[in-house]
């Protein structure tokens, strides 16, 4: 017999934890007039981090807290966020880190963000950062000075092995998604990320 609180509470990380799984288990391999569908989802402004960079700005021995999933296996958002400072001296205060840490860090911010913070941002594939311009992150225990690393992500699709399978894509392919609702839309030549 399993015990239950007489008042069980459940806080917004667990309800959406709840909610992400089934929308997924509803959506795999589900058939609509024989198409598969799959979960589409955006990505706000975020930042990527190394180890030594969470360790500047987090603290010594400091590690990237998960806070919630993400759609792709493995990648999460962090519960901790950092300051973002341009050029103009503007600032995007806490901007969520993504996790797990990757070898170089790396900002992904809309074009308006970069407008405001004055920084000449290009368009690029994420990881692809060499000759791209660099920024100011502030933490609660330091400040890293990147010299480079700031972009506006390429349009991109992540999905599953499963799913690229389905729909006869690999990782560094191009394809189009049609997007069908009360609003649809076909994104053109999205890289695939599988």
């Amino acid at each position: 017999m399993i015990s239950t609180p007489a008042n069980p509470t459940l806080d917004r990380t667990t309800i959406e934890s709840i909610v992400r799984q089934i929308v997924l288990q509803q959506t795999r391999g589900a058939a609509n007039d024989g198409r598969s569908e799959l979960v589409v989802s955006t990505s706000a402004r975020h930042v990527h981090l190394t180890d030594e960079h969470v360790e500047i700005l987090f603290g010594k021995g400091h590690t990237l807290t998960p806070m919630k999933d993400l759609y792709q296996d493995g990648f999460y958002a962090a519960e901790e966020t950092v300051m973002i400072v341009g050029p103009r001296r503007r600032m995007l205060p806490s901007v969520r880190i993504l996790g797990p840490t990757r070898p170089h860090s790396q900002v992904e911010l809309a074009f308006t963000d970069a407008i405001s913070l004055g920084i000449d941002v290009p368009v690029r594939a994420s990881g692809k950062i060499e000759g791209t311009p660099g920024c100011v992150l502030v933490g609660p225990q330091g400040v890293v000075e990147l010299s480079q690393g700031v972009i506006r992500a390429e349009r991109h699709v992540h999905m599953s092995l499963r799913d690229a399978e389905t729909y006869g894509v690999k990782n560094g392919d191009r394809m189009n998604l049609k997007i069908i609702s009360s609003c649809a839309v076909t994104l053109e030549d999205l890289l695939v990320r599988a």
